[in-house]
C-alpha cells in the first residue's frame, strides 16, 4: 500500500509521524479495498479535561527514526495477526490542542471484527512500545511528561 502523507516528517510504508493535522479521510481512503468488508478508522483526540484538570494542550515528542521503525514493525505484525487487507498509522508530533487528533489508525479486513480488533491492539501496543512522549499542559501552566513509562523521557539523563 503506498502511503504518501503530505505533512509527513518521517514515513515508511503505511506509517508516518507528522507535524500538522492528520488527514483522517485520506488515511481511511488509503486502506480501503474492494476485498475488505470492514474498514475501521480510530482517531485519538486530545481531551479537554484529564483527571479533573482542564487540558490546555498536549505536546508530543519522539525519537522519530525509532518511532517509525517500531510503528512499521507493529503494522506488519497487525497485518499478519489479524489478516488485514491494509493498515496505516499516523501520529502527530508537536503541540496539539483539545479536540484535535494526535493519532489515527486505519485498518481494513475481509470482516469487521478483525479490523476493530487490529486498531485496538495497535493503539495498545503503540502506547506501550513506541518512543513517543506526551507532555500534558493544564490550564494553570502545569506540565507533566508521560508515556511510555519504560522509555527515557526527552532531556532525561541516560
Amino acid at each position: 500500500m503506498p502511503f504518501d502523507h503530505a505533512a509527513a516528517s518521517v514515513a515508511e510504508a503505511g506509517v508516518a509521524v507528522v507535524r500538522g493535522p492528520i488527514d483522517t479521510a485520506r488515511l481511511l481512503a488509503e486502506v480501503a479495498d474492494v476485498d475488505a468488508g470492514g474498514n475501521v478508522l480510530f482517531v485519538g483526540t486530545v481531551r479537554g479535561v484529564t483527571a479533573g484538570a482542564v487540558t490546555r494542550s498536549l505536546t508530543y515528542d519522539a525519537h522519530e527514526p525509532l518511532a517509525i521503525a517500531t510503528l512499521a514493525t507493529l503494522r506488519r505484525e497487525a497485518v499478519t495477526r489479524f489478516d488485514l487487507t491494509a493498515c496505516g498509522i499516523v501520529h502527530r508530533l508537536g503541540v496539539v490542542a483539545p479536540g484535535e487528533a494526535g493519532v489515527a489508525i486505519a485498518a481494513s479486513a475481509p470482516h469487521r471484527r478483525a479490523a476493530f480488533a487490529a486498531t485496538e491492539w495497535l493503539l495498545d501496543r503503540l502506547k506501550r512500545d513506541v518512543p513517543i512522549w506526551k507532555c500534558e499542559e493544564d490550564s494553570g501552566g502545569g506540565r507533566e511528561w508521560v508515556h511510555p513509562a519504560t522509555a527515557p523521557r526527552p532531556g532525561a539523563e541516560a
